[in-house]
């Protein structure tokens, strides 16, 4: 198997366990319940297991990963069903670990912080209808993005939480996109004097911010006194894993 054969099944791999973390998602978010709710545990575990295979049949590493014994699991009537949401957990945790390894082989997390700029350059301005007063009203605009993105709050990106503590210091991201270990951080510049303090901040954060996260990406929302974007965001474009763009009001 060449490499391009390679990568071309690691991509239909990477499709099938997002595909099932996209069914136990679904399965977490009914909030009723009700008998054999878990009773797919057998099956989600058996289908993790053959990508696991797969993956094995390119010659990737998959010491990080588990496998279930599924041939020692009984059926759904005759396992209790915190034992099933259980298994299911573990498949759920194992399948995110897999995707993070797929990601990393095929650096997908490259292009898609890359979308995620051009997705906020497209379409942040057109979701803000008034002049914003403060940061929040900018992180109500993104959220909502998100969502429309087909995003979940608390299994796909969260608002101000994961929390970087750095000497006497603590920070906290507005948001956070799990899966690719991405912080995004918004500012507002609203008066030509706040430039210099933005530019502070975002230097402070980037050294907070890296030390828990690989990527960040900052939000500038100009209210129109940054007359040169380019100089603006090249010096902090410069440092690794940094992202900075410029949304002009």
């Amino acid at each position: 198997m060449d490499q391009e054969e390679i990568k071309t099944k690691l991509k239909a791999i990477l499709r099938s366990a997002s595909s099932l973390i996209d069914v136990i998602k679904a399965l977490y978010a009914e909030d009723t319940y009700f008998i054999g709710k878990y009773g797919s545990f057998k099956l989600l575990a058996q289908k993790y297991n053959m990508l696991v295979d797969e993956i094995v049949k390119t010659g990737i590493d998959v010491a990080l990963l588990s496998y279930f014994k599924t041939e020692n699991m009984k059926g759904s009537g005759d396992t209790v069903w915190p034992i099933q949401k259980e298994i299911i957990d573990d498949v759920f945790t194992n399948l995110k670990l897999m995707v993070s390894i797929l990601e990393s082989k095929l650096d997908v997390r490259e292009s898609e912080i890359e979308e995620f700029k051009d997705f906020f350059k497209s379409n942040l301005r057109k979701s803000i209808f008034d002049i914003p007063e403060n940061e929040k009203h900018i992180q109500n605009a993104i959220e909502s993005l998100l969502i429309g993105k087909g995003m979940n709050k608390g299994f796909d990106y969260d608002r101000e939480v994961g929390r970087v503590k750095v000497s006497s210091k603590e920070v906290i991201p507005d948001f956070v996109i799990f899966r690719m270990n991405l912080a995004i951080e918004v500012k507002i510049v609203k008066e030509k004097n706040r430039i210099g303090p933005v530019i502070d901040e975002i230097n402070a954060d980037i050294m907070s911010y890296s030390e828990k996260y690989t990527k960040v990406l900052f939000i500038v929302y100009d209210l129109g006194f940054i007359r040169d974007e380019d100089e603006f965001v090249s010096g902090f474009n410069k440092k690794e894993g940094i992202v900075c763009i410029i949304i002009k009001h």
